[in-house]
């Protein structure tokens, strides 16, 4: 994917700034026009705070707090173009709520719309239905966390996939080197985790229902900005994305391997 200029991404947020003439499709949630408050092409507290409204109107069952997380992080990695974040969709997953309810949402920015409010799997040695631990080690069979860029698609073993870059020092940035990637996989059943208690289990990858994946991963391939949240306090108090001088070190994560193997699971 070609990478935009910075004041070019900063104008393809402009469809953020006023309201769109696109008609809404059938059952999509629309946001309503925000304040016009965010700066072009600087990044502030105001750009945040709008785009966590839009968000929170968004998806009401998502939590406030989480949407806002992802906004301020967002914001912090389309102020490095080397990272390739298309300002246009954004992924945001919730791992502290529990495997049987949905935890993963997926926005259309540019049209104010929500596309997607499916359920997501974590790693089998992250938790049962509940996910409590998390690592950025191979061969660990656990989630990782903080903000990744979805990039290109392949088939692998476990079909349609998406590769995911890690953004985060420490904490995803191996991501590409485990090959956690995003697909589909017959365990995501919610009807079947309601008998079991949780749904069926990755090896680190977040797997979505089969049903969904190629449209979802279509949907977010090449460069939308994916947050993976869990109140994890180490996380939160290190995250370079989260930080208030939005990591003082240009080079904020080096997880841009090319890795070619299929995914784990």
């Amino acid at each position: 994917m070609k990478l935009l200029p910075s004041a070019s991404r900063w104008l393809a947020l402009a469809p953020l700034l006023v309201p769109a003439a696109a008609t809404p499709s059938p059952g999509s949630r629309m946001l309503p026009p925000p304040v016009l408050s965010m700066p072009v092409p600087g990044v502030d507290s105001a750009q945040g705070r709008d785009l966590a409204g839009l968000l929170v109107h968004a998806a009401p069952t998502a939590s406030r707090e989480v949407l806002q997380l992802a906004a301020r992080a967002m914001s912090c990695a389309l102020r490095h173009p080397e990272f390739g974040v298309d300002p246009q969709r954004l992924g945001v997953i919730d791992y502290s709520r529990p495997s049987t309810e949905p935890r993963l949402w997926v926005f259309d920015l540019a049209r104010r719309k929500l596309l997607f409010e499916e359920w997501v799997a974590h790693g089998r040695n992250s938790g049962e239905n509940l996910t409590t631990r998390f690592s950025n080690r191979d061969g660990s069979y656990m989630t990782s966390l903080g903000g990744f860029a979805a990039q290109e698609t392949y088939i692998g073993g476990n079909g349609y996939s998406l590769r995911l870059r890690g953004l985060e020092p420490g904490f995803n940035d191996h991501a590409r080197d485990r090959a956690i990637v995003m697909h589909g996989a017959p365990y995501v059943n919610p009807a079947a985790a309601k008998l079991q208690g949780r749904l069926g289990r990755s090896l680190g990858c977040p797997a979505v229902r089969p049903a969904v994946a190629r449209q979802l991963i279509d949907s977010i391939r090449g460069g939308t900005f994916v947050f993976a949240y869990y109140p994890d306090q180490d996380w939160l108090q290190r995250s370079r994305l989260l930080s208030g001088d939005c990591g003082a070190d240009p080079a904020l994560a080096v997880g841009s391997g090319a890795a070619s193997g299929n995914a784990r699971n």
